[in-house]
């Protein structure tokens, strides 16, 4: 899928915000999605997968948000009775131009999305970030007696893309247990810097949570 070219694509909403680079297992069985696996999976093709903002999975009528990430299949194992499950895997990010019809499953025209030109996010920056993800991993370690892995596994870095501060964050966010809108808000964010600065605030929430729990 060239850069920015607009493609016609099958898509899957889930209720749950997917980001680039992760795994993604999904057990198949709504007449709709049934179709948009057989599709994919004889045409080789990809689909999209966006954040449902209003509404379920199951039955048609949610409503969808227009940023997604690019999702291909890598195992689809068919349970027979239209039943399947799949491993997939995310990659790039995409958004949503037009929704075109739902039948025989929902299709979009999108749009891939790479991070627009803003501020640079220094290294400095980055590791800041970094410092307070693993006082976060450690506060919750100490109290529930853990042991923790390695830093780059922690922070989720195996397979980022060292030189491209985008990539790191959208694997540091995928490690952290954020809410599905602050994990939106860091899919939707349009540029590196304000991606860290979407990190910076869902970090900041989550570790009040832990201090609270953690009080009582």
């Amino acid at each position: 899928m060239p850069d920015l070219e607009a493609v016609d694509m099958a898509m899957f909403p889930l209720e749950s915000a997917v980001l680039p680079n992760q795994d993604l297992p999904l057990r198949i069985f709504e007449p709709r999605y049934v179709a948009l696996v057989r599709h994919c999976v004889e045409a080789g093709d990809p689909f999209g997968v966006v954040l449902i903002s209003r509404g379920r999975e199951v039955g048609g009528g949610e409503t969808r948000c227009d940023v997604g990430v690019l999702t291909r299949i890598i195992e689809c194992v068919d349970h027979g009775l239209d039943r399947y499950s799949l491993r997939c895997r995310t990659g790039e990010r995409i958004r949503v131009r037009e929704w075109l019809t739902d039948d025989p499953y929902p299709r979009a025209t999108v749009t891939q999305w790479p991070d627009e030109p803003g501020d640079p996010v220094t290294r400095a920056q980055l590791h800041d970030l970094e410092d307070r993800v693993i006082a976060l991993f450690e506060r919750i370690a100490e109290a529930r007696g853990a042991q923790l892995p390695g830093r780059d596994v922690l922070l989720g870095y195996e397979e980022a893309d060292a030189d491209d501060p985008g990539s790191l964050m959208f694997a540091l966010a995928s490690r952290l247990p954020i809410g599905t809108a602050d994990r939106y808000a860091v899919l939707s964010a349009p540029s590196a810097a304000d991606r860290l600065a979407a990190l910076r605030e869902a970090v900041d929430t989550v570790a009040e949570m832990v201090e609270f729990q953690l009080s009582e």
